[in-house]
């Protein structure tokens, strides 16, 4: 694979903390929306990704391999409970 550079302006490197993704799509693109949950609040939607679905399968295999080999550093990355979490959305 070549190198590249990304070019980040300073807003954009300081980046948004999520912990809810919600994912949607139709035949031609896949929709990403990462908001923030506070208990008793309607989640805020910081950011949102819209790609095609070959670039979303490309990111499923990159997390896929980046998570493979964090496990392999850190330990194994406990699951999410089996009862319901309100953050978590499928």
């Amino acid at each position: 694979m070549k190198e590249f550079k990304l070019e980040l302006d300073k807003e954009t490197a300081q980046g948004r903390y999520a912990n809810v993704a919600v994912i949607v799509h139709t035949r031609d693109e896949f929709i990403v929306d990462f908001a923030l949950a506070y208990p008793q609040q309607a989640p805020l939607v910081s950011s949102r990704v819209i790609t095609s679905p070959r670039h979303a399968k490309a990111l499923l295999r990159s997390l896929e391999d980046n998570i493979r080999r964090y496990e392999a550093r850190y330990g194994k990355i406990p699951e999410r409970s089996t009862k319901k979490d309100p953050t978590i959305q499928n």
